[in-house]
């Protein structure tokens, strides 16, 4: 799939979902080797999406997301990165409207002080 994002066309990749309680968190890699992440809105903050624990077990191998992943206490973590706003990105991606999505750095899982799990604080 194609979509332009910030005025460049990017190339994702489906890696996977999680359907639960009528939402559907979603997992994408990108051809700019960012992860593209959908998941439900958070309240108050737009560059923020609330997702399953099981989401992250779609990450490519060896690699983890570049931001910091908060564990909520309700057994979902949040996480902020870059809005994708653009309505036909959003349609394509088909995300109803409880949800948003985010695009997020791909580090190397190996990478001196990367993150592959939730923070605890």
């Amino acid at each position: 799939m194609h979509v332009l994002v910030r005025g460049v066309m990017m190339r994702l990749k489906f890696l996977g979902k999680e359907t639960q309680g009528g939402g559907s968190p979603t997992l994408f890699a990108t051809d700019r080797d960012t992860y593209v992440v959908q998941g439900w809105k958070v309240e108050g903050q737009p560059a923020s999406v609330e997702i399953p624990p099981r989401l992250l077990g779609y990450l490519e191998p060896h690699t983890c997301l570049g931001v910091r992943v908060r564990d909520t206490g309700r057994g979902s973590f949040t996480l902020s990165g870059v809005p994708v706003t653009d309505p036909q990105v959003l349609v394509q991606m088909d995300i109803p409207g409880h949800e948003t999505c985010v695009e997020v750095a791909k580090q190397n899982a190996a990478t001196e002080g990367s993150w592959g799990g939730a923070a605890t604080g």
